[in-house]
């Protein structure tokens, strides 16, 4: 007998007690070992989890893919690693400690202390690890917890240091492919340090709305002619050493209602100054390159060194057709060489002075007047109302636009001059361009835009002015020379100071920053500069750093290199986009090709991003975010499972509870009810001696039904394994779900019904479709248990045959094969076009007004495309009708009921009302399935005296009054 089903089944619970008996079992040890002598292998390369915070159901996503397909693999045979990887330093980091510390700036952390604000770093990030890694078990993903990988440790460190040093040595472009460059670079204020052109992603990039100024600036040795200037930043004003025009483009110089003429592009006169604007003059941009010009801060101080540096070209015009058009503003750009990328690119090459106008907080420099100390980002007005730039004002609009913030604290960014630290990108970028070729994107498109980011990447910025995270190895000394250092034995055997203090810490600051070495150039003390590194550098090296040889327990790449070649590269990874592209594929890619040349993956799966239900995003402070321990506890995590593999990946994921409830409704309930089915219906027929059997080994079907259902099932397998096989999960999950909807429950189950009820007199086909439900099911939770393996693995603990002892698990069975000698597509064929038969028929029952339960005597088919006689039994029984007239045709198929309803087929109607009449009285008395009862009912049709019996289980049938049921107990 199998363990009746719950009808009512709470499926969170369900998931907690399985999940305690796969640990407590060792069934997941078990799982993680089986393959350990396989010669096949799977190696699967971890994109680490920002430990930072607990888990979302953003990343849930992403490791129901990595589970999915570690699992598939494992039941395939394949020898797997199982390492589940951890981001520990950065950014992301340091603002949840300086959130918890109430700090707002970095001047408050090294009030703190930086040891102590790096210890708290650490012990945050580790307990955000273990809480990770619950909620991980919890979601159903068996990994080897105890041997995950952390980008904080000495290995993952070292190894970059390893790959920095080869980067300096390594001649690229005439120079060491690392180096010191200044340049105006993206930066937060908040945060007081660069944003590298690789964090700032589309989703950074947020609608806001700032005071656009349009000021005049008048022309050195002309009258009355005044240069027309738009800028969205009026805190770089005060910065100006430039304009810009476009060569090509008309100007026109026109005058305004206050008589002033104004210079500015033709195509915008009339957007400016109203449709009756004329030109005075008109010429080419280029006629006005060179001129000379006036600015409203020259009175600053730095504004006067500026001039002094370079005075031929202080407040000259220049000429760029790239960066000015006739789109929006003046046609004329404002430039401030200190506060902008292209800016200072323009300043370079045409020798402009450079203005650095604010400090790391965005406070003007010392230099700036009473300006001075005051932070140029908070009030405009700042600017806007100065008396400096009164005169000059020729009006203020509201201008709302697309502006990037901080990726981790979310503060608008600001451009700064400083000198920070690269990686000489112009050598590799064709090397990493065809390795990215190599490699299988999915989706497609997904090559063409690593492809675009390679093509336009700038160089890499590795520098970060803060605390946490990885120490760069550059020891910079004051003559100006820098060395690399490649590993912890290098800087041993070079330190002259500070070992000793360094000794048993991990390479961090502030530990780190005691030691110094000697400058082989001028023999003076050299230093750590106190940068961190970008954070994708830990996440880019782990191909390298967590292959670890387990008889060494040290790094493969550098000591054991056939353990390291025998899982490189990966042969699959996933991360979501579009930030990755940008960032862990980014760095795998250029790491990779830096150290060996070659693709650091075989394949990678990108999927897009969590929604809310109306398609928004997900904030805290909106109300709308969805924790995972409320999501797992509320929806079931085979629930959420299921609605990430059936989301196209290429499209953003609408996720809520509603969503959750149609898709437990629609399919895990389903499949919940076709299991209760089956056990419910086994155990009335006591199937105990029928001997299931698991697989398709000499299986004999006789009805058409079993046939069928067993051909879509060795399909399915068939489409589903080339659809793992090809990282299609929206193609997998989609059929699977069709399978167990369409095909399993609406239909073979449905039709299946009076086969095994207790009325049935058939013992033979009763059998047949329990032996062939019983086959489809146990092949089903196999191919479930990648997907939902809890639902899964409740199924089939109670349908296995276990011996005393025995651990039995689904995910320790081997993954099914499809048996193609019983895919019969002909009969497949043939049941599409008996189903479709059935819904026309039950339209025209519909459009008559005839119920089902009333038999008719024909139904007539015009133009079938193939004959149907092997399933016109089902077809008559389903539509209740005594007879199939058909012909074979070419035009439009067509069904037409015979409505006429003879004496005869009225008393069998009614019969089959009263049936129905009978068997819910049943149900309302609370009678078994198999339970023999006694009727009593007013009248019925007496020649239907033993069919009524039949259909209810009814030991005799008598006349009274009132329907009434006597329960045989």
């Amino acid at each position: 007998m199998f363990k009746p089903v719950d009808l009512k089944i709470d499926f969170p619970a369900m998931e907690r007690r399985i999940l305690d008996w796969w640990y407590s079992s060792g069934l997941v040890n078990k799982y993680l070992h089986r393959n350990d002598s396989s010669k096949k292998k799977f190696s699967f390369f971890d994109g680490p989890i920002t430990a930072n915070n607990p888990m979302g159901v953003h990343h849930a996503w992403g490791r129901t893919y990595k589970d999915l397909w570690q699992r598939y693999k494992n039941m395939n045979g394949f020898r797997q690693r199982f390492q589940n990887g951890f981001d520990n330093q950065g950014l992301w980091v340091e603002v949840e400690v300086e959130k918890e510390k109430g700090f707002r700036s970095k001047k408050e952390i090294e009030k703190y202390g930086i040891e102590k604000f790096v210890n708290d770093c650490r012990e945050r990030t580790l307990k955000c690890a273990k809480e990770q890694t619950e909620q991980s078990k919890r979601l159903g993903y068996f990994m080897d917890w105890e041997n995950s990988y952390y980008t904080l440790s000495e290995e993952n460190n070292y190894m970059i240091w390893h790959f920095l040093k080869k980067c300096w040595q390594t001649d690229w472009q005439g120079g060491p492919g690392l180096y010191k460059g200044r340049d105006s670079v993206p930066w937060c204020p908040r945060c007081g340090t660069a944003i590298s052109q690789h964090e700032i992603l589309t989703e950074e990039y947020k609608e806001l709305t700032h005071e656009s100024v349009y000021f005049r600036l008048p022309l050195v040795d002309r009258e009355n002619e005044y240069f027309l200037v738009w800028t969205t930043t009026p805190w770089t004003i005060p910065a100006n050493v430039g304009l810009a025009v476009n060569p090509k483009l008309e100007y026109w110089l026109v005058e305004g209602e206050d008589k002033k003429r104004y210079w500015l592009v033709a195509d915008l006169a009339k957007t400016v100054f109203g449709e009756k604007a004329k030109p005075v003059k008109k010429t080419k941009g280029n006629s006005l390159v060179g001129l000379k010009y006036l600015g409203p801060f020259d009175e600053l101080l730095a504004v006067q060194e500026a001039k002094k540096e370079k005075p031929e070209t202080f407040h000259t015009v220049l000429a760029s057709e790239e960066l000015v058009t006739a789109t929006e503003g003046t046609g004329i750009v404002h430039l401030a060489t200190g506060c902008g990328q292209e800016d200072f690119a323009l300043g370079k090459e045409n020798n402009l002075p450079v203005i650095a106008a604010i400090d790391e907080s965005a406070n003007y420099f010392e230099n700036f007047g009473d300006l001075s100390g005051k932070n140029a980002k908070k009030d405009p007005d700042l600017i806007l109302k100065h008396t400096l730039l009164k005169d000059f004002l020729f009006k203020i609009t509201p201008y709302t636009h697309r502006y990037p913030t901080c990726w981790r604290c979310k503060t608008e960014l600001v451009w700064r001059v400083v000198d920070e630290w690269y990686i000489a990108m112009d050598t590799v970028r064709e090397k990493m361009m065809a390795i990215t070729k190599k490699i299988n994107w999915l989706p497609a498109w997904g090559k063409d835009q690593e492809l675009d980011w390679l093509k336009n990447m700038h160089d890499w910025l590795i520098s970060k002015k803060r605390y946490w995270g990885l120490a760069l190895p550059i020891w910079e000394c004051q003559c100006g020379y820098f060395e690399v250092i490649g590993s912890k034995e290098e800087l041993k055997e070079k330190a002259v100071e500070g070992w000793k203090k360094f000794q048993g810490h991990t390479p961090h600051r502030p530990w780190i920053d005691e030691v110094k070495i000697l400058c082989p150039k001028c023999g003076e003390k050299a230093s750590r500069i106190k940068d961190v590194g970008n954070p994708w550098l830990d996440a880019g090296i782990i191909s390298f750093s967590t292959l670890v040889a387990p008889e060494t327990k040290k790094v493969s790449y550098l000591t054991d290199k056939k353990y390291w070649q025998e899982w490189y590269p990966a042969d699959f990874i996933t991360e979501s986009f579009p930030g990755q592209f940008k960032n862990w594929f980014y760095s795998l890619l250029a790491m990779a090709t830096v150290l060996e040349n070659e693709a650091p993956f075989k394949n990678v799966l990108a999927y897009a991003l969590v929604r809310d239900e109306k398609g928004e995003e997900m904030h805290k402070s909106k109300g709308n975010a969805i924790w995972f321990d409320d999501a797992a506890e509320k929806m079931g995590v085979d629930v959420m499972r299921w609605m990430y593999v059936l989301q196209n990946p290429e499209a953003n994921l609408n996720f809520g509870f509603q969503v959750a409830d149609e898709v437990r409704r629609r399919f895990h309930l389903m499949i919940w009810n076709v299991y209760n089915f089956f056990v419910t219906y086994a155990n009335i027929a006591e199937t105990q001696n029928l001997n299931f059997k698991t697989n398709n080994e000499n299986l004999k079907l006789k009805s058409v039904l079993d046939k069928w259902i067993i051909s879509k099932l060795n399909g399915l397998i068939k489409i589903v394994t080339e659809a793992l096989d090809k990282y299609d999960p929206f193609l997998a999950s989609h059929a699977i779900e069709e399978f167990v909807v369409n095909d399993l429950s609406a239909w073979y189950v449905r039709r299946s019904r009076d086969r095994v009820s207790p009325s049935s007199a058939d013992r033979q086909d009763q059998e047949d479709c329990f032996r062939t439900l019983f086959l489809v099911l146990n092949n089903l939770v196999k191919i479930l248990a990648p997907f939902t393996p809890f639902i899964a693995e409740e199924i089939y603990q109670n349908l296995a045959t276990k011996k005393e002892g025995e651990l039995k698990s689904v995910h320790l069975e081997g993954w099914p094969s499809p048996e193609e000698n019983l895919i019969d597509l002909e009969l497949e064929e043939k049941m599409v076009l008996a189903r479709k038969i059935c819904e026309m028929g039950h339209a025209a029952r519909k459009s008559a007004g005839i119920k089902v339960r009333q038999p008719l005597s024909k139904l007539s088919i015009k133009n079938l495309p193939l004959n149907i006689d092997e399933v016109a039994d089902l077809i008559k029984d389903e539509l209740n009708v005594k007879e199939l007239l058909g012909n074979i045709g070419k035009g439009e198929l067509t069904v037409e009921l015979d409505t006429e309803i003879t004496a005869g087929l009225k008393e069998e109607g009614e019969a089959r009302d009263i049936i129905r009449q009978i068997q819910e009285a049943r149900k309302n008395v609370g009678c078994r399935l198999d339970e023999k009862v006694e009727v009593y009912f007013p009248n019925w049709p007496e020649k239907f005296t033993e069919l009524i019996k039949k259909e209810t289980l009814a030991i005799k049938i008598e006349k009274k009054e009132t329907l009434e049921i006597i329960r045989n107990q």
